[in-house]
């Protein structure tokens, strides 16, 4: 452990410094949704110094976001008590006042603060959802990909996969595509889809906000036809008030939030009732601490919460609030995270268990042989 003490508090530990990696992982195949595409996907990691420990976190952004780290934050985080996490996300967040939140700077102190309470958990030598407290056994989640830019082979090969082979019920595949003017193949690939995984699975779709809100209203029709219960960013979600038209007036879920990067963005989205379930991103939102927050406002408006993407940063968290609904087992980023982390967790029978284990903090490890090749920063 570390010998440094905080005044006053004997045995409370001290951040000894903090530290920034970018590694960029090409894709599989090329991937793309409704409005962007994409051939490789870039991770930010941060690792949080004390004494002996070292705890890390991580956010999938621009490698810019490093810089956010080095320059902004690791001088305000190192010396701070190492168990205090919520004060030091608050300086975090008071230091990029000027840089502006949103964005790349809410990602950046995401990582830190994920490090942060992976640090916490080590130095306690608990996993961090036995710290946190655990609110349920398992934490559900759904297979999600179906690109836009895989053919009809493509998506049933992976949809399969995930139903037959991993018992995932629950899968998603993206439509919208070229913002919204390739309609008949949207339907065409929600038919295939069902087709896929046959009657019992749940089929969820995300429209990135590709859509116009009469066109993604139009397109419900069809969507429910095919069995579809979950319509996600049917409409840019930063149009709350036509979001929360578009809910009213389709049959199916309607769920937004991915890009919550501050805690009142996630008030508003509420308030506005342009959700039935709310998204949120623990890699953009400003890490566990923020994301742990917004679940307990969806939770006080009677509503589940998801976590998007990322799952094994995820997945404590997840498994310690009373209104999770389920985890988004991003295929992009379980590659990525099975490719740079030791310790990454299963979804048998569709669910993963994290800290059953027994190891400490998130139970990650960087596996510095494998990633080595993928370091661009």
């Amino acid at each position: 452990m570390t010998d440094r003490v905080v005044a006053g508090g004997a045995g409370e530990y001290v951040v000894d410094g903090v530290d920034s990696a970018v590694y960029t992982v090409p894709t599989d195949a090329p991937e793309a949704d409704a409005t962007l595409g994409w051939d490789s996907t870039t991770l930010v990691l941060a690792t949080v110094r004390c004494g002996r420990v070292t705890g890390l976190g991580y956010t999938y952004a621009p490698a810019a976001t490093a810089l956010v780290v080095d320059d902004l934050l690791a001088d305000v985080v190192t010396g701070t008590p190492a168990l205090d996490v919520p004060r030091a996300n608050e300086a975090m967040h008071r230091a990029v006042r000027n840089a502006g939140l949103p964005g790349v700077a809410a990602q950046a102190i995401a990582a830190v603060d994920i490090a942060l309470w992976d640090c916490k958990a080590r130095l306690l030598d608990l996993p961090l959802v036995h710290l946190l407290g655990r609110a349920r056994d398992e934490v559900p989640v759904y297979g999600s990909g179906g690109f836009t830019t895989y053919d009809a082979g493509h998506q049933d090969r992976q949809l399969r996969g995930w139903t037959e082979e991993e018992g995932i019920p629950r899968v998603k595949i993206k439509i919208g595509e070229s913002w919204g003017r390739c309609e008949d193949r949207d339907r065409e690939r929600v038919a295939e889809a069902r087709t896929s995984i046959g009657d019992t699975a749940a089929l969820y779709v995300d429209a990135n906000g590709g859509y116009a809100a009469k066109q993604a209203v139009r397109m419900a029709g069809p969507l429910a036809d095919h069995g579809v219960t979950w319509f996600e960013e049917p409409v840019s979600a930063d149009h709350l008030t036509t979001l929360a038209t578009v809910r009213d007036r389709v049959p199916m879920e309607v769920t937004a939030g991915e890009y919550g990067y501050t805690l009142p963005y996630f008030a508003q989205l509420l308030a506005a009732g342009a959700v039935d379930c709310l998204q949120a991103d623990v890699t953009r939102c400003g890490g566990i601490t923020v994301w742990l927050r917004a679940a307990a406002l969806a939770h006080g408006q009677g509503l589940q919460i998801s976590g998007h993407c990322a799952p094994h940063a995820h997945a404590h968290a997840a498994a310690s609030v009373p209104n999770l609904r389920h985890l988004e087992w991003f295929h992009d980023h379980v590659r990525v995270e099975r490719l740079l982390f030791d310790g990454a967790l299963a979804p048998d029978g569709g669910g993963l268990t994290p800290g059953h284990d027994g190891a400490p903090g998130l139970g990650l490890t960087l596996n510095g042989e494998r990633a080595r090749p993928y370091r661009v920063a």
